[in-house]
């Protein structure tokens, strides 16, 4: 690919990652949460880097738990959200997929489905993040009814944190103490823990199952330099200076002139924009990482390019230097800050235009 927008994933960075968060949650068994392409990352080939290592992994649909069975991944794999509609079971049951049941929809359509092996469900309780999930009144009946179908072989009780990113939030231990009294004595393994609660060690007890998202890809969801240190970044986003040019003082750059130089200023226009992922609300001064030095965006981006400061290579030819967007040198986080989003949305959004290189 002669175009230079590159992300260049670390394949054992991601292993790492993930046998850390097992071991904050020992001796709970973890979901590797692979949705959504690996959150950018390439989901087939982060399953295979985790096969000898991961417990069971999760998606969100059916198609990309598809995917990974035909690119022979042997592992339970998790739908998070359930099955969509009735005709999805017969592959769920013959193919060893864990499946959400979030409502009474859903496990109507259990009840009525005629499958070849019993399926493992999920199910979900909506303790506070109303989103999915039976409410606390109607669990135990839902419970009941899936105990006593010869479609279920075993039934997982899982909710899902709204603020455990939020240290400072008592919505975390409502949710856990609401869970939990609520399951009560019924039978079964439990699974509530997400990125933000392993790392925090939130939840405590019988919390047998983890669901390791973000952090397995070296983000960390709480702005908290401890817990995120033992985290490496899995992914390096990277592009290459394609001109350079000297402008005067009071002179603008890109669309609409956002940035204006205030003294003769050399400039490099980079080949990223945000047709390839790259946040077009990053502003003047965003970080970027070019040929060893930290240096920084001028002006808006733009959907190809975007321009960057190479006042500290005055006497150099920079056409052709790395530009790391983030990765290593350049947290994800502090771009995504940059532009008023989060790392899960950057990392998700790069866009076929960026070739994928894997390093072990």
């Amino acid at each position: 690919m002669a175009r230079t927008a590159t992300a260049i994933i670390n394949l054992n960075a991601i292993k790492q990652n993930y046998l850390h968060s097992k071991s904050l949650a020992a001796p709970a068994k973890a979901i590797a949460t692979i949705k959504a392409n690996a959150y950018g990352h390439g989901a087939i080939e982060v399953a295979n880097a985790l096969t000898d290592v991961a417990d069971a992994f999760g998606v969100a649909c059916i198609e990309e738990a598809i995917e990974l069975r035909d690119a022979g991944i042997k592992q339970p794999i998790l739908l998070l959200e359930g099955f969509f509609t009735a005709d999805e079971l017969e592959y769920i049951s013959e193919n060893n997929l864990w499946c959400a049941i979030h409502n009474q929809h859903q496990l109507d359509a259990l009840k009525a489905a005629k499958l070849k092996q019993p399926v493992n469900v999920w199910l979900k309780m909506d303790s506070g993040m109303h989103r999915l999930g039976f409410l606390p009144k109607e669990y135990a009946d839902a419970w009941q009814q899936l105990s006593n179908l010869e479609q279920v072989a075993s039934i997982t009780h899982m909710s899902h944190f709204s603020s455990a990113d939020d240290l400072s939030s008592p919505l975390t231990k409502k949710q856990t103490e609401l869970f939990i009294n609520t399951i009560g004595e019924l039978p079964g393994e439990i699974s509530i823990a997400n990125s933000s609660a392993v790392l925090t060690k939130a939840v405590k007890g019988r919390n047998q199952w983890v669901r390791p998202g973000i952090i397995i890809y070296g983000s960390s969801p709480i702005d908290d330099d401890e817990l995120a240190s033992p985290l490496i970044p899995a992914m390096t986003f990277k592009a290459k200076v394609i001109s350079q040019r000297t402008i005067n003082k009071d002179e603008s750059v890109g669309y609409n002139g956002l940035w204006t130089a205030e003294e003769t200023t050399k400039i490099g226009t980079v080949s990223i924009g945000y047709a390839d992922g790259y946040p077009r609300h990053a502003e003047n001064g965003t970080p970027v990482f070019i040929n060893g030095k930290k240096s920084q965006i001028l002006g808006r981006v733009s959907m190809d390019m975007v321009m960057v400061d190479l006042s500290m290579f005055e006497q150099q030819d920079c056409i052709g230097f790395d530009v790391e967007l983030w990765g290593d040198n350049i947290s994800v986080n502090e771009v995504a800050n940059c532009a008023e989003t989060i790392s899960y949305s950057l990392l998700c959004g790069l866009t076929r235009r960026v070739s994928k290189t894997y390093i072990k």
